[in-house]
Parts: C-alpha cells; structure tokens; sequence
C-alpha cells in the first residue's frame, strides 16, 4: 500500500489474509507481524489489529511457542508435546514411579526447545501430580501416577 493508510486499513489486511487462509496459503502457519508489516507497508500497530480481528472472527489461533496458525491446525505448543512424550513414557513404565525425570538440560537437547520451555512443561507435570521436585536433588514420577 504505496499511499498513506485511511482508517481501516487493518480491515482491509485481515480479510486479505482471511482470503488467503480460506486458499491454504498458510499450512505452517502465519507470517511473522514484520514479514505482513512490509508486505502491505503498514506499521506494525496495524498488522496487529489486523490479526486480533482474525483471532476474534476463529480464523486464527495463537500456539505458544509457535505463533499464530489457521484456527483448527494440528499444531501443539511444544511444552504440551513434551507433557504428552513424558506422560506417555509414564504410562508405558519407561518412567517407572520413583524414577528421576532427565534434567531440564537433557529435555532441552532432546526435544530442541528452550529450558523454560522444559520448565513449563515439568510445572504443569508437577501442578498435576505426576512429578514431584525434590529441592537440590531433581524431579521424580510420583508415587501415584
């Protein structure tokens, strides 16, 4: 968009994006805020109405870790995979109960995410009651899981 913006313009950008969502143009996802900034030569302001009125019509979701994706996507957030693959490997008796989880450091490398990630994931094990900390020691299957 060469000239200067009227109001609206995010209007206008959303249901070009929506278009092109509806097309599946955006199988792995949306582009980045910056990416649609420079494509429609908007500020970033801009772009961001324009997707917080996508995520409010369901077009589009927002996956932590990941960012924004076509409503309905098979995306995951990685913290949720990885509760998934421990809680699994729970239930399967790989992670018997009283065994020590691997550190965070071990989680991190394992499945190439972040160690807050790692932590996110281990908390909401934990909030749950699958995991146990033991301070200075390390995390452990709980006894009732």
């Amino acid at each position: 968009m060469p000239h200067p913006s009227p109001r609206g313009t995010y209007l206008t950008i959303s249901e070009a994006l929506r278009a092109r969502i509806a097309e599946g143009a955006y199988p792995d996802g949306l582009p980045s805020e910056a990416e649609i900034g420079r494509e429609f030569g908007v500020a970033r302001t801009t772009v961001r109405r324009a997707l917080r009125a996508l995520e409010e019509g369901g077009d589009v979701a927002t996956v932590a870790g990941i960012g924004r994706q076509v409503a309905g996507g098979s995306q995951v957030a990685p913290y949720k995979r990885i509760m998934t693959d421990v809680l699994e490997r729970i239930r399967t008796g790989e992670l018997p109960a009283g065994s020590r989880l691997p550190s965070e450091a071990e989680l991190s490398e394992t499945y190439g995410v972040a160690r807050g990630t790692v932590r996110r994931a281990v908390h909401e094990l934990e909030v749950a009651g699958h995991v146990q900390a033991r301070h200075g020691v390390g995390r452990f299957v709980s006894p009732a899981s």
